[in-house]
């Protein structure tokens, strides 16, 4: 998905074909219910079976934080409020006005073995590709250039998407026995619309991959795991503010 030519040690892929894949549109919900939807569809990923592409927004300004980030250090850098720890790393994304995004994959699939840098190159080729499918220009960056640490959108890491210069799209990962989960969070440009990108990316996977989509509802034992560790879990301060 990019014209740069790679290094061998770059060129490890995802190796796909005739693959059905769930899509998921869950429209918008509170901070603590997005992360818990993420971690309820990650612990039943085997029991899914399939990769599953979500997309999401948020139903109130907020802002989460990586899982391993200080939770005095966050409250100090961003005024959004509530503030939620994901179950991935990373840091600080503010979700005012962002696209959210995950992909989950189980244990048996091939992304799942990919190393983490892997992972993260072949998902930000797929964002990369689907702007591209909307007539707009970005690349992936070569070096990171972060200007102030902790914040995920203060300048770029390596492989993440720029376009004129700023960053525009970052991801976190977590891989457990259960399957891997990505986050991602794309800060739109003033041109771009939603719609026309989420349909850009399920165009560039088939393209790629061969990807069928099945657009599916969250399973009733998601939606019952999900409240629970949103209400025993993502909404406590226990687990908030735990570092």
């Amino acid at each position: 998905m990019s014209n740069r030519p790679e290094t061998p040690a770059e060129r490890e892929e995802v190796s796909m074909a005739d693959e059905r894949w769930y899509c998921m549109r869950t429209g918008a919900r509170p901070a603590a219910e997005n992360m818990a939807v993420d971690e309820a569809l990650l612990t039943s990923s085997s029991k899914t079976g399939r990769p599953i592409l979500r997309f999401y927004g948020w139903s109130e300004p907020a802002a989460s934080f990586g899982y391993f980030q200080h939770y005095d250090a966050v409250a100090k850098t961003t005024p959004l409020r509530p503030l939620v720890r994901r179950p991935t790393g990373g840091g600080i994304v503010p979700h005012d006005n962002d696209w959210t995004y995950s992909l989950i994959f189980p244990p048996c699939h091939a992304w799942y073995a990919l190393k983490a840098i892997e992972s993260y190159r072949t998902l930000h080729r797929w964002v990369q590709s689907a702007f591209s499918h909307c007539g707009l220009s970005s690349e992936l960056a070569q070096v990171a250039q972060k200007s102030t640490a902790g914040q995920c959108f203060a300048g770029p890491e390596r492989l993440d998407v720029v376009m004129q210069g700023r960053k525009i799209a970052g991801a976190a990962q977590r891989r457990s026995r259960d399957g891997l989960l990505i986050q991602g969070s794309v800060q739109p440009p003033d041109n771009a619309q939603r719609g026309d990108w989420e349909k850009a990316m399920l165009a560039v996977a088939i393209e790629e991959w061969q990807v069928k989509w099945e657009d599916v509802d969250l399973p009733e034992m998601v939606v019952r795991q999900a409240k629970a560790l949103a209400t025993e879990k993502y909404t406590r301060r226990e687990y908030n503010e735990r570092r």
